[in-house]
């Protein structure tokens, strides 16, 4: 090798060391600007990640275990999780199907699952479904999913063995906390297919109802339509049921919000870390029901799109909220795709009302607060398909006294009251009670 080319080698050895050293004392500086408050840096934690990683593929006893990939793999899992519920790391394969749970036709259970206290718990199940037919509550913690404890188990991991082909079986355990009953319930997967507009009625007096059951892509619409027809056969005020609304589309929420609100109106903020506002999202569109008065009941099994219609017509004093409070799940994920395929789905904001109340685990409360059984709810929901016809495999239906709607019957005294008070005064301004019980 000649002198000349020996030197340029040295020359871009240099260059390369400089470069490396560089690149070392700059991660470290910015490492240490987030972290010196804490009085520690991020470069220290990832050298004591790294003699981790090193003393379990040395010393480890089961070989197999310890490939790089299973182990950082599993450290990112623990640390998603750490964070909170809903937080999750993505391997590959289950990245790739929870993009395909979007496309194409699944089986399950008709209930909604969020971690709620580090437990898998029922949101609320859909009527007309195996869940909802096995008796399941909202409330209720699935402990086993056929035979394996979910103690640990992600939410998405959750729902992966819970759906499957229609037609296919499924064991869980469940534990419901208000009466410490434990039950093991053997169920069988079917296509989920619940129209989110139900019951759709002029009760009395003018007096029209409807039932969201959940926000779908095409829920406003439905919603409009419903209450137009409604608008012909004479209603002069309406009662909104979103009670056991498990949620949905935060389109679709919005979209039903302006339904009733001027333009304009502050729906729902998202708010990032360190109090900072992300999004605002106003109402919009043409078609508004400002002038009608409003009644929406709720319940514990109201959550996430439910809870942000809610707080929203509360909010703008658009409505009068009646029933109990909602469950408290008003918390944003961003799913970030990763190099190798894989994904993390991170908790980047949480929902506040338009006057800035936080959703996640606090609730909407209502105005006048009526308390109902969970059964109560559920057997008033037999009792309607009793009315269009008992489905086979519903017996419960035909059995136990009639369920009174404590809850729809107060909703309906609010709205008579409303309307003698505009009857006496001449004014479309409705009052705005107190909460009261």
């Amino acid at each position: 090798m000649s002198v000349r080319t020996l030197s340029r080698w040295v020359g871009w050895l240099i260059l390369v060391a400089l470069l490396a050293g560089n690149l070392m004392v700059g991660a470290r500086l910015y490492t240490r600007g987030a972290d010196d408050a804490a009085g520690e840096t991020a470069y220290e934690r990832i050298a004591l990640f790294t003699k981790v990683l090193e003393q379990i593929r040395e010393y480890y006893v089961d070989e197999q275990k310890i490939s790089y990939k299973d182990l950082v793999y599993g450290a990112l899992r623990g640390m998603l999780q750490s964070l909170d519920s809903h937080s999750q790391f993505l391997d590959p394969q289950m990245y790739s199907d929870m993009k395909d749970d979007t496309a194409g036709e699944f089986g399950g259970l008709g209930i909604v699952i969020t971690v709620k206290d580090g437990v898998l718990t029922i949101v609320t199940p859909m009527e007309d479904t195996p869940g909802f037919r096995a008796g399941i509550l909202p409330g209720d913690r699935i402990m086993e999913i056929d035979g394996e404890s979910t103690d640990g188990l992600s939410l998405v991991e959750a729902v992966k063995k819970l759906r499957g082909e229609p037609g296919t079986g499924v064991k869980i355990k469940i534990f419901r906390p208000a009466t410490r009953d434990v039950q093991e319930l053997s169920l069988v997967r079917a296509k989920i297919n619940v129209p989110s507009i139900k019951d759709q009625k002029i009760l009395e007096d003018g007096i029209g109802y409807l039932r969201i059951t959940e926000f779908k892509e095409p829920t406003a619409a439905a919603l409009q339509k419903a209450v137009e027809e409604l608008l012909a056969q004479g209603m002069t005020s309406l009662i909104l049921d979103m009670r056991n609304n498990p949620g949905g589309l935060l389109t679709s929420a919005i979209s039903v919000s302006e339904k009733f609100l001027n333009r304009n109106d502050v729906i729902v903020y998202t708010q990032g870390r360190d109090n900072r506002p992300q999004q605002t999202f106003r109402s919009k569109g043409r078609r508004h029901y400002t002038d009608l008065p409003l009644v929406v009941l709720i319940n514990g099994g109201s959550a996430s799109a439910a809870e942000i219609v809610a707080g929203a017509l509360q909010d703008h004093k658009r409505a009068i909220l009646v029933g109990e409070k909602s469950f408290g799940k008003g918390s944003v994920q961003s799913v970030l795709p990763l190099d190798d395929g894989s994904a993390i789905r991170l908790t980047t904001a949480r929902y506040l009302t338009p006057n800035k109340r936080m959703i996640h685990d606090q609730g909407i409360e209502p105005n006048i607060v009526v308390p109902m059984d969970p059964e109560d709810w559920r057997q008033l929901l037999l009792q309607r398909s009793r009315i269009e016809g008992v489905p086979p495999d519903e017996p419960e239906a035909a059995k136990g006294a009639e369920v009174v709607d404590v809850q729809l019957q107060r909703a309906m005294d609010v709205l008579k009251g409303i309307m003698v008070f505009e009857a006496k005064n001449g004014s479309s301004r409705w009052p705005w009670g107190n909460k009261s019980r």
